[in-house]
């Protein structure tokens, strides 16, 4: 199975499990972990920040920055299709007591002249506006990239607001492999940041969220609080450093995949698609046909295939470590084959 559904799908080399059979470890939650101390303080020099903390996933990254940044009631304000309101379970309002409130972005992205329209004066019978969040890159955004100007631009406005700020930073590393911008250069302005090593990376678990010392002292209480200490976690640590040596400057071939993907489809009778939205490693296009995304997910499985259905005509494919040109190939031709038995079908 060729497997483009997701990132997620990477499994760790072989070169990356022997570094991780290899790790020194030891008591993390007591910070005795030898692996897990240098990754943090390698991330945080990555990122800009003051200090790091590691967690297993990006998902309790972002909700234990709205929980240290906010009180329960506060507002957060973000792009409408954020991974924060549709993908991590209801967590901002289960856990932190926090309300979102959505900015109509263009591609996951809004401008800072969109967050100036929805800030309003401090009442009391209105929620407290409290933590401006933005997403790089934009995964419902087709992996759009935020430029280094208009982050900057929202996060002086929120400051002027005395607003904090926070980045999911997932794919962040996409943005930086396919911009040349450092990502503590993107980091800049925000006040907390995370990236994930289980994407693109291919590490098998693991996100660092980083900030300023007293963030973190809060984030790694909240971190206790919902069981995210993980003990001698050195053995994935140590695949997240690999990851850092091995695996960064390769996202550049995923990008080249998805290029080459995209053209692709293009070309094929059925499927629509916008070349200029294909910024990093995430492909979305549209089903023409009636049969729609899930008839064609499922004509694709059956030719050892694997994409995803993100609405009723609209699909993704991802590519990542796991993925060769080949593959990319042969993928190819099974959508060329499946849409053109599609088409005969009718």
């Amino acid at each position: 199975m060729i497997d483009l559904f997701s990132d997620t799908k990477t499994k760790p080399t072989a070169a990356m499990r022997q570094v991780m059979a290899n790790a020194e470890v030891g008591d993390e939650r007591a910070n005795e972990d030898p692996s897990v101390n240098r990754l943090i303080e390698r991330c945080a020099a990555l990122l800009g920040k003051e200090a790091a903390l590691y967690l297993p996933s990006g998902t309790m990254c972002n909700e234990i920055a709205l929980a240290v940044h906010c009180k329960p009631g506060d507002e957060v304000l973000c792009d409408a299709t954020s991974d924060v309101i549709g993908f991590e379970g209801g967590g901002p309002a289960a856990l932190a007591g926090v309300m979102l409130n959505p900015i109509a972005g263009i591609r996951g992205i809004y401008s800072a002249d969109q967050l100036r329209a929805k800030l309003h004066p401090d009442r009391p019978y209105a929620p407290r506006q409290r933590l401006v969040e933005v997403e790089q890159t934009a995964n419902l955004g087709g992996g759009a990239i935020w430029p280094l100007a208009t982050l900057r631009e929202v996060a002086a406005v929120a400051h002027a607001a005395a607003l904090v700020t926070h980045m999911d930073g997932a794919r962040l590393l996409n943005a930086c492999a396919a911009s040349g911008i450092e990502a503590k250069d993107y980091a800049r302005d925000f006040d907390s940041v995370w990236i994930d090593f289980s994407k693109g990376l291919g590490a098998p678990g693991g996100a660092v969220l980083a900030g300023n010392r007293e963030f973190v002292n809060e984030a790694n209480r909240w971190k206790q609080r919902i069981g995210g200490a993980m003990r001698q976690s050195g053995i994935i640590a140590a695949a997240c450093e690999y990851a850092l040596d091995h695996h960064v400057g390769r996202l550049a071939d995923d990008h080249a995949n998805a290029r080459r993907l995209a053209e692709a489809i293009a070309g094929i009778d059925g499927l629509h698609i916008d070349l200029a939205s294909v910024q990093t490693n995430l492909v979305y296009f549209d089903v023409i046909a009636p049969a729609g995304a899930e008839a064609l997910c499922t004509a694709l499985v059956a030719r050892s295939v694997r994409m995803g259905a993100m609405g009723p005509q609209t699909i993704r494919a991802v590519t990542h470590l796991d993925v060769t040109a080949a593959d990319i190939e042969t993928a190819i031709r099974a959508l060329r084959e499946a849409c053109a038995a599609a088409a005969d079908a009718r």
